[in-house]
């Protein structure tokens, strides 16, 4: 998977959650255009895109009146976490569009906080001056904890299960 295609890909809203959906569960573009209030048109467009960029698989495919009804499923968050190279590195090779991407997921923060619920929560917002080993360890158990989280996905509704976000964006800054 490309890595600047894959950053590319998710800086849209509608992927973002597209991506949330598939992570506990194989759904169709019915399915996902049902949960999102879409279009099954729209829904299987980005889900398509999400494909090639490599973020999700075709994991099933059936015959629905006549057609050809794919499931899709989104697993490679849910992996070990492995932090990228610098040449593997979206932001290091194309800063214009690592910058789109965290505006997107700005803008998807501030949709989330509309619907808070009562229960355990953290946030923290911070432009400091760290040790590079203690920056590299900090990233690693940030990074686990975005696997274990993705891993654990219940699928949407599930009886007991409580609706939750996690945004994250750690990166090294230059100097102002």
């Amino acid at each position: 998977m490309d890595p600047l295609e894959s950053l590319r890909a998710t800086a849209h809203p509608l992927r973002l959650r597209m991506l949330s959906l598939v992570t506990a569960a194989a759904l169709s573009a019915a399915e996902v255009a049902r949960e999102l209030d879409v279009t099954q048109a729209n829904a299987s467009y980005h889900l398509r895109l999400l494909e090639r960029a490599g973020l999700v698989r075709v994991v099933e495919r059936t015959r629905v009146r006549g057609g050809d009804a794919k499931r899709y499923r989104h697993e490679s968050s849910a992996k070990p976490f492995v932090p990228l190279d610098e040449s593997e590195d979206p932001q290091a090779v194309d800063p214009a569009s690592f910058r789109h991407y965290v505006a997107v997921l700005a803008a998807e923060l501030q949709r989330r906080a509309e619907f808070p619920a009562d229960g355990p929560r953290v946030s923290t917002d911070a432009e400091l001056w760290l040790d590079a080993g203690e920056w590299a360890a900090i990233v690693q158990a940030v990074g686990d904890a975005s696997a274990r989280l993705h891993a654990k996905a219940l699928p949407a509704r599930t009886a007991g299960a409580v609706r939750v976000s996690m945004s994250a964006a750690l990166f090294q800054m230059d100097r102002p």
